[in-house]
């Protein structure tokens, strides 16, 4: 199991608060019990002491998980492992990387045996965690398991952790024929991280010497201690942040905040922004290519996170995508930095053992997005041109300087960029892209404006650009739809007149922007982009409670967004009353940092109020500011509130915006606790 932002802060805080009732009544902390093999100094050696083996996790550990896709539910078992095992050999996952099979919480008993030892659930696992190793094993795979440096795991019916049992826990493992020690920081009794996992560290070894088993060794403390300052001398790989959900903000929000940390990663010393959702269900397919990407770009390490028995053929193209696997793979075990971060539009470059450059150009925001670079920016030397390969679309074209894209709303362009002589014989690249997203009102018409650009050092022939959508939609060209030819940095840009039916319904609907070019070899080179247009609705006259009104989009650090409700926990619907300050409010939004809500305003709004500040749900940590944005433009910012600050009134000015955003923003700590509320939101147009 894993630490959740809500729901396991509460529970550190009991345990902690247990340990401080106990001392102050004069007893002693909770029974932590000891390893009767375990050295008195165990616990206190300093992070210069010995060190794991030497060799182990020099490219980010590739496997599988079962916690995101199953909890503690019946299914995780013997056969579930057992059948993941076989899943990576029949569909080439093993070939493509993925070596570990890894057991989260839930696999023991609740209670050791008389000697102090761990026991598997003889219904989960009948044969004992042994076996399923050897099963493993005889695949060509290993085999992780999981504890917690604390009394108990961090699941609520409380299963043995390692704390005081560090030595007989991991001989037990390798004993077992563990590969992969997973040890979170759950019921840990207050005691110093640091001494807890260098302690594990040093029964590891031991074990390691004992049976001739390495174990590679993951710290799961949440980034709570900074580990990425120390836990290089302590073990493999080390969270950075708290839980990932299976949904497009959290994923976010964890991606940003382990983009910073990329000079504490390399061989043997990685950076781990938690598992891999893909597949899951809760994020688009688009989205989970961002997922994927990002985490290679960023040496994360790559674990499943989905049963593989239940997912889609699309599934295994993402997670089997070797291009985008030997970005995370690569030897020189550099982390992507980031270039540049610009509204929305990411760079993120890293630096590969040939000397190429793999860069993800990433769109956060909500619609399509042109995202440009340079090959100098990213690192690469002085060329007369470079080759450019396209990861997920496997096709290599050649650049001159500029690497540029148009990449679709909360999607992600991944390419590999390198000086090549031989670029002559690729054809140029040439990025297909539209300014903003459409945003139309049933039976009028908005402007469009489309753009080939040729970003090659060659010129691309006989240019051709078409729209086409939905039965009943107008799209009508209004200047120039082809060229015959296109010289380096040269745009064919076309005005197009597009108009939803006067019945179109509210919603998202698809336009598919083609273009074509000739190719050195006289075939043509086909483009595609697709491009949401969203039938919209313009906002009543008057005073408008937002709550009441759609909104076009939105994107939460923690679950959904609420209406009239705070943010609570990871569910809809499961938030309370919104309250700031011991004041109740009927209406508004509940939110978790870092979060965006959009509303169309048509041009037709003057002015937005709000009451807004931290829900009294947490009572501690919260941090957030609130900004209001009026399209482009800041409309109107708080400063950093926190849960003892009472609700502070914000107007904003937002006359003639097409779109008003709501963004909340976390107070520079990290997200923990940043339950935030828009009470009482109030559009006036």
């Amino acid at each position: 199991m894993r630490h959740l932002p809500t729901p396991t802060t509460r529970r550190r805080v009991v345990g902690s608060l247990a340990a401080a009732l106990l001392c102050a009544a004069g007893l002693a902390a909770p029974a932590v019990a000891r390893d009767t093999d375990a050295p008195d100094t165990a616990q206190a050696r300093a992070v210069d002491g010995p060190r794991l083996p030497d060799g182990l996790a020099l490219t980010p550990p590739m496997g599988f998980n079962n916690w995101n896709a199953t909890h503690c539910r019946a299914d995780f078992d013997e056969s579930m492992v057992k059948g993941i095992a076989d899943i990576f050999v029949q569909k080439g996952l093993k070939d493509a990387g993925y070596e570990y099979v890894n057991l989260d919480d839930c696999w023991a008993l609740p209670q050791r045996d008389a000697n102090g030892k761990l026991v598997p659930d003889p219904k989960r696992f009948p044969n004992g965690i042994k076996a399923v190793a050897d099963y493993v094993h005889s695949k060509g795979l290993k085999l992780g398991i999981y504890t917690s440096a604390g009394t108990k795991t961090c699941n609520t019916a409380g299963f043995p952790g390692g704390l005081g049992h560090e030595h007989s826990d991991a001989q037990q493992f390798a004993d077992w024929g563990v590969d992969y020690l997973k040890y979170d920081n759950c019921n840990n009794q207050g005691v110093d991280a640091k001494k807890r996992y260098i302690a594990m560290r040093d029964a590891l070894k031991a074990a390691s010497e004992t049976t001739g088993r390495p174990i590679v060794y993951s710290i799961c403390e949440w980034g709570e201690n900074k580990p990425w300052e120390w836990a290089a001398d302590v073990g493999h790989l080390w969270r950075t942040t708290g839980d990932i959900s299976d949904n497009w903000g959290s994923m976010l929000s964890i991606m940003k905040q382990n983009l910073p940390l990329a000079q504490h990663a390399g061989p043997g010393r990685w950076n781990d922004p938690d598992m891999l959702e893909v597949g899951n269900g809760g994020m688009t397919a688009t989205e989970y290519r961002t997922h994927f990407s990002m985490w290679s770009i960023m040496a994360a390490p790559l674990l499943i996170g989905s049963d593989l028995r239940k997912v889609s053929p699309e599934t295994f193209d993402i997670l089997g995508n070797k291009e985008v696997i030997a970005v995370d793979q690569d030897p020189l075990g550099k982390q992507g930095h980031v270039v540049s971060s610009t509204g929305g539009r990411w760079v993120v470059a890293k630096e590969m053992k040939d000397g190429s450059r793999a860069v993800a150009l990433f769109n956060e925001t909500g619609s399509a997005q042109t995202i440009s670079t340079t090959a100098r920016a990213v690192g690469l030397p002085a060329a007369d041109g470079y080759t450019l390969r396209d990861l997920w679309k496997h096709e290599s074209y050649n650049v001159a300087d500029t690497i540029s894209a148009t990449v679709p709303a909360h999607g992600t362009v991944l390419v590999r960029v390198s000086a090549d002589d031989k670029w002559q014989d690729k054809p140029p690249a040439v990025d297909l892209g539209a300014d903003g997203r459409p945003l139309v009102e049933a039976g009028k018409a908005e402007k469009l404006l489309t753009k080939v650009a040729n970003r090659g050092s060659t010129n691309a022939r006989d240019v051709r650009v078409s729209l086409t959508g939905p039965s009943g939609w107008g799209l009508t060209a209004t200047s120039p739809t082809r060229a015959s030819a296109l010289r380096t940095g040269e745009i064919l840009g076309t005005s197009w007149q597009v108009t939803a039916p006067r019945d179109a319904k509210p919603g998202t609907y698809t336009l598919d922007l083609k273009a074509s070019h000739r190719a050195p070899g006289g075939g043509r080179v086909p483009l595609e982009l697709p491009l949401t247009a969203q039938v919209v609705v313009a906002p009543p006259a008057g005073d408008s409670a937002l709550s009441g009104l759609p909104w076009l989009s939105s994107t939460n650090g923690w679950g959904p967004v609420e209406k009239d409700t705070s943010n609570g926990e990871s569910d809809a619907g499961d938030g309370n009353p919104i309250t700031i300050g011991g004041k109740v409010y009927a209406k508004g939004l509940g939110v978790h940092a870092d979060s965006s809500v959009e509303y169309y305003a048509g041009g037709a709004c003057e002015k937005l109020t709000a009451q807004v500040g931290v829900d009294d749900e947490k009572a501690t940590k919260g941090t957030v500011a609130f900004q209001v944005w009026a399209d482009d433009k800041l409309a109107a910012s708080t400063g950093v509130l926190t849960t003892a600050d009472p609700a502070q009134a914000l107007s904003a000015d937002v006359t003639g915006a097409e779109v008003v955003r709501l963004v909340v923003t976390d107070g520079g700590d990290g997200i923990d606790s940043d339950h935030a509320d828009w009470a009482e939101p109030v559009l006036g147009c």
